[in-house]
């Protein structure tokens, strides 16, 4: 099932940023030319970007095997870009992949995509937003706002390496059964604590995030006791 095209690939350069915990950050991702490889980077805390030539600086809360490459609709950019009244150009939210005719806030977790010939990626998980996403953005109360959307991109793993450029077609290869979406996780992790049970059984979720629902699934389990 064809749903879109990967628009422009992104990869980023480190940068200073106040507000990053480190000081550095690589989220100024900048279009790149031509085919760039995509591999699993290893584990978190040890692998960064899948993305070839893409810089990560905080790997302890960024980047490894779970979040190797971070994907964005380019829709969604220009509906904050109307919103927030400025230019919004590929890979300003960190983006490795800016997307056109790809519902990702609707991408069920555990979902595969083919992008090109042979380069499959499965949803993992939505990006939470940080306080150097709004450092970097410049935007006041912009975790608050990002938050109240819910329209965080998604988090994705390779499960076969392969090429990507702009251009490149993006096809659905098989979708589970679980109907929890990359927005529905997002809002369970942020503002709906109520839908957490709906990801208990959810196998494509990152391993930390599995832990985080079980221990807040504990916790809700105590206080009812």
């Amino acid at each position: 099932m064809s749903m879109g095209k990967v628009l422009s690939v992104n990869i980023g350069s480190k940068r200073e940023v106040r507000e990053a915990d480190l000081g550095v950050t690589g989220i100024d991702k900048r279009p790149v030319e031509g085919p760039v490889a995509v591999a699993a980077p290893g584990p978190r805390g040890v692998g960064g970007s899948g993305v070839t030539g893409d810089v990560i600086c905080d790997l302890r809360h960024h980047g490894g095997d779970d979040q190797a490459v971070y994907a964005y609709a380019r829709e969604d950019l220009d509906v904050w870009a109307a919103e927030l009244g400025r230019d919004l150009p590929p890979g300003v939210f960190g983006e490795n992949l800016t997307t056109m005719g790809v519902d990702v806030t609707g991408a069920l977790l555990g979902e595969r995509w083919r992008i090109g010939e042979s380069l499959v990626l499965e949803v993992t998980a939505p990006r939470i937003p940080c306080r150097t996403f709004a450092g970097w953005l410049g935007e006041r109360g912009w975790v608050k706002t990002f938050t109240q959307r819910a329209v965080p991109g998604a988090y994705l793993r390779v499960l076969e390496p392969g090429p990507v450029q702009a251009g490149d077609a993006v096809t659905v290869l098989s979708r589970p059964d679980h109907g929890v979406t990359i927005g529905t996780a997002f809002r369970a992790f942020t503002t709906e604590p109520a839908l957490l049970p709906r990801l208990a059984d959810v196998e494509a979720l990152p391993e930390a995030d599995k832990r985080k629902v079980h221990r807040a699934l504990q916790r809700r389990g105590a206080s009812a006791g």
